[in-house]
């Protein structure tokens, strides 16, 4: 017994000798880090889009979101990391097998069966259940369950930042399409006011107060204002043609649109300072924390493979030469023990493991770090362009108006002699041109407001980690 003891520790000491510095823990990037503050979240309901109160936004995301093939990828990466998951819990539980053979077997005259049965041939039967336990002593089993749960949180995880990417493409292509839709309508409004302008040069004509140039000049401004209601029209195709093919549907789905009731001049309540939680809130940012947990157990489990493999074995059953003899009382065969495996010299196998699962766990800590970063810009991105369209579009609209009463005030003063068809028309090109900018800088802060709400994660819901810095080696 003494001199076993001694042998496993002499083992242990052997393989210490081998095994690499665990090194200290990565230091992953807080909020405090990247400045932060430590105001409250935004509150954004699961399903944020439904914020616009657009009905036919909310059926086109759900569309979306019902036969996407990027989430039925996510869901079945979701499957196979669960799937690892029992694989590697197996490894720890003790594995039980059954074995029976039947040979028909000459007997050497010179071997270690003597006669009668050297020289004779019988037929060997054996029959046995086998009992395999490895204890896990130095954890690296419980290291691989760790990195499989780390893996399938950060798959399920995926799909969800999927899911986030999905409606916000839906939601800005909506916007792109309500942008273009109300282009559109301006250019239309635009085409009958200019159509009204050549009316009444013509019956200017016919009461002898203009001349057939003033005609000629109208209807080449018809011409022109019918050549962007044309080109608005043709964005609003496209537009139409994108949000087809994000929802996945064909030229059948032209005809289902109805008109937006979505106002794109909505406002939405922004947060004064960027939310401390916003780490522990956006999916992506969960997976890549999540990433960095399966890697760090990934390295684990390199390291406690220079430790030695100690496993339980057993085994009871029958042995016996003639079918006859093989289950009575005296064929019975039984033993048990334990099996150490120490790995001495593999050509620095285990080291390169070791040296690459330590790389990999560095990686994923530098992903998250930049995933942290990349989120708070995008936060601050989106605030300071809606806060940029809001002041744009406030003024925008004082231009608008302004314009209105100056057309207003040019017919006014045609009609009484005062003013001439080159002021109005003048001042109608004006309003266009500002109703245009009027439309894009609402559609922007729109678009702004949808990446918001992207930024800080969505309707993505589930409870943050409890921590934020700092991992296992």
């Amino acid at each position: 017994m003494i001199r076993q003891l001694v042998a496993s520790v002499s083992l242990l000491a052997l393989a210490a000798c081998s095994i690499p510095s665990n090194g200290p823990p990565p230091t992953l990037t807080d909020a405090a880090q990247v400045g932060i503050a430590n105001g409250p979240a935004a509150t954004i309901d699961s399903e944020w889009w439904r914020a616009f109160g657009d009905p036919q936004l909310d059926a086109l995301v759900s569309q979306a979101l019902a036969g996407n093939p990027s989430l039925a990828a996510a869901a079945a990466r979701v499957r196979l990391a669960q799937s690892e998951i029992r694989g590697a819990r197996a490894g720890a539980l003790p594995h039980i097998s059954v074995d029976a053979q039947e040979q028909y077997q000459r007997f050497s005259e010179h071997y270690i069966i003597p006669p009668p049965f050297g020289g004779s041939t019988e037929w060997v039967g054996q029959a046995q259940a086998n009992l395999n336990w490895n204890l896990d002593l130095f954890g690296r089993q419980a290291a691989l369950v760790a990195q499989a749960r780390s893996s399938a949180e950060a798959a399920a995880l995926d799909a969800a930042a999927a899911r986030l990417m999905i409606a916000t493409a839906v939601a800005q292509g909506y916007v792109d399409y309500v942008r273009a839709d109300m282009l559109a309508k301006i250019a239309n409004d635009f085409v009958q006011t200019r159509t009204e302008s050549l009316r009444l040069a013509r019956t200017r004509i016919l009461n002898g107060l203009a001349s057939e140039f003033d005609a000629r000049a109208a209807e080449t401004l018809v011409a022109q204002a019918q050549q962007v209601a044309a080109r608005a029209a043709g964005d609003r195709e496209l537009a139409t043609h994108a949000l087809a093919a994000l929802v996945g549907r064909g030229a059948d789905f032209y005809a289902t649109l109805q008109p937006p009731v979505l106002d794109v001049t909505h406002s939405i309540a922004l947060p004064s300072v960027i939310p401390a939680n916003l780490l522990g809130r956006r999916p992506d940012i969960r997976a890549a924390r999540a990433r960095v947990e399966s890697a760090s157990a990934a390295r684990r489990a390199a390291r406690a493979a220079f430790f030695p493999n100690i496993n339980l074995i057993a085994l009871a059953g029958f042995q016996s030469l003639g079918l006859s003899n093989l289950f009575t009382s005296g064929s019975a065969t039984y033993g048990g023990g334990a099996a150490i495996s120490l790995p001495i010299f593999q050509g620095g196998q285990l080291s390169a493991n070791f040296a690459g699962a330590t790389a990999r766990r560095d990686v994923t800590v530098a992903d998250y770090d930049t995933a942290v970063l990349r989120a708070v810009q995008e936060v601050a991105d989106a605030i300071s362009q809606l806060r940029t369209a809001e002041t744009e579009a406030a003024d925008q609209r004082a231009v608008v108006q302004g314009l209105e009463a100056t057309v207003k005030l040019d017919r006014i003063r045609l009609t009484t002699g005062l003013g001439s068809q080159l002021d109005v028309l003048s001042s109608g090109d004006r309003l266009l041109t500002a109703q245009q900018a009027a439309v894009n800088i609402a559609a922007a802060g729109a678009t702004a407001r949808v990446r918001l709400f992207a930024a800080l994660g969505g309707g993505f819901t589930d409870a943050p980690p409890t921590t934020t810095a700092g991992t296992r080696p």
